[in-house]
């Protein structure tokens, strides 16, 4: 509760409170924190070295399991770094200008994200759906040219609402109960009308979370579909196998991504902290298990992956 009397004199400081009603265990939260963010890089860097490498793997699956992997650093290393440094050293000051930096990039990662996904869900139902097509539809610069367009989309949908929220007043409390910049969270410290921010706000989560997972939704149910429609058995099983790993990681962004934003929009009950961990899950928990998953559960993967480290471990010997 000390901070809350510790007012920054400068104006255009904000405080990150951390995981306000946790204080005192900061300490030991830092070390999940610490644990997903080493697993995530070396399992996302893994893979993306992986599919570099390897000439057999440049393929539009796994082009598109890159960009995932790219995010998912993204989103961590923007989240991470600065929690770590509230959890270890107290730094917890933040400028307005670093804290609508780090909101845009991190809202513009998490859209990018939501587009990658849409189009790994594509990917499946062309594949099942349209396979002897699948290599006219889906080529390697066609799904380059999908990623740009899913980055262009994010920037200029999350750019207008760091700007609108660096024109408003702010009032003597700047206290963030929070571990990293949210434009929403800023927004309302501020002394003026922010309702233009939350309308804006519920504008891109209806297209992030509306619009892209009822995509995502279409695209698998479409699947189903096929697949249940399959006589032969062996084919069935083929098919469930190309889409087993890729159903796993949609469900493992989707719904913590579900939960925590209707915990935030009506969970007014629950604890502070529950909010701040439950976000936190969101951001923390996908990019540490997407690599885990796909390497078990991709057949191909898996393979290139132990040759390359028995090849590693034989040239050590």
């Amino acid at each position: 509760m000390g901070d809350f009397n510790l007012t920054p004199s400068d104006p255009s400081v904000f405080i990150l409170m951390g995981i306000y009603g946790l204080e005192a265990a900061h300490l030991w939260i830092s070390i999940p924190f610490s644990m997903c963010y080493i697993i995530s890089l070396l399992g996302n860097v893994m893979i993306l070295f992986l599919v570099c490498k390897e000439q057999t793997l440049h393929k539009p699956m796994y082009l598109l399991l890159c960009m995932l992997g790219l995010t998912d650093i993204a989103t961590s290393t923007l989240v991470v770094p600065k929690a770590l440094c509230i959890f270890w050293f107290n730094l917890k000051d933040i400028t307005l200008s670093g804290c609508l930096t780090q909101s845009f990039f991190l809202n513009m990662v998490l859209v990018t994200q939501s587009s990658v996904l849409v189009t790994m869900a594509f990917d499946r139902y062309v594949a099942i759906c349209k396979p002897l097509r699948y290599p006219t539809i889906l080529t390697n610069v066609r799904i380059m040219k999908l990623g740009l367009v899913g980055l262009v989309r994010a920037a200029l949908i999350i750019l207008p609402l760091p700007l609108l929220v660096s024109r408003l007043p702010f009032c003597t409390n700047r206290l963030i109960p929070q571990i990293y910049c949210e434009s929403i969270a800023v927004a309302k410290l501020s002394c003026g009308d922010i309702t233009v921010i939350r309308m804006y706000g519920l504008v891109i989560m209806i297209i992030n979370m509306g619009l892209d997972q009822s995509l995502i939704a279409l695209s698998y149910g479409l699947i189903i579909r096929a697949v249940l429609r399959i006589s032969s058995k062996k084919a069935h099983e083929k098919a469930l196998s190309t889409c087993t790993a890729h159903l796993c990681v949609m469900l493992l962004y989707c719904i913590p991504s579900l939960f925590s934003v209707m915990t935030q929009r009506f969970g007014q009950g629950i604890a502070p902290h529950v909010h701040i961990i439950l976000a936190n899950i969101y951001l923390l928990v996908p990019p540490m298990l997407n690599p885990i998953i796909y390497g078990v559960l991709t057949k191909e993967l898996r393979e290139k992956l132990g040759r390359y480290m028995c090849r590693v471990w034989s040239v050590k010997a």
